[in-house]
């Protein structure tokens, strides 16, 4: 909270003071030097009696705008940490993008089918003309897919 009005009263002075300002006289880093890896593990571990806004921008993690305020990215800073922990940011990131995920549900249509989409279908390697023996139970159904070899057993 003090920074915050120091930067205020700063703010009626000289840009470049406001610049160069941190709460405690130092420079702070520039931007584009923002920490990663161990670094910015370390760094966090060296500051961690500091405030989150405080310790971002102590990393790197901040821009100036045109009028020299100073911004804290801390979502950049949190993705930095985690990426440096070892956390996956991105699990979908291996995926196409395209469709949707199987759910392993289907519901009855208004005209009474059950259709299976093609993901199943694909999962399973079926082919179209594929053929299927349905046994019914008590609130479920059986699918037996029916291959050449069952035709030949029943003969």
């Amino acid at each position: 909270m003090l920074y915050f009005i120091l930067c205020r009263l700063l703010k009626k002075t000289s840009p470049r003071n406001q610049a160069s300002f941190n709460g405690k006289n130092n420079p702070m880093p520039n931007a584009s030097t923002a920490l990663t890896g161990k670094a910015l593990l370390n760094k966090v571990k060296e500051l961690s009696h500091l405030p989150r806004r405080e310790t971002a921008k102590a990393c790197g993690y901040y821009s100036t705008s045109k009028e020299g305020q100073v911004r804290v990215n801390l979502t950049d800073f949190y993705d930095a940490v985690l990426a440096a922990k070892g956390v996956p940011l991105d699990p979908s990131g291996t995926k196409d993008g395209r469709g949707r995920e199987p759910t392993f549900r289907v519901s009855v249509h208004k005209n009474g089918q059950i259709v299976i989409g093609s993901t199943y279908t694909q999962e399973m390697g079926l082919k179209s003309g594929d053929e299927f023996e349905i046994k019914l139970g008590y609130k479920h159904i059986h699918l037996k897919q029916i291959t050449d070899s069952d035709d030949e057993e029943e003969v």
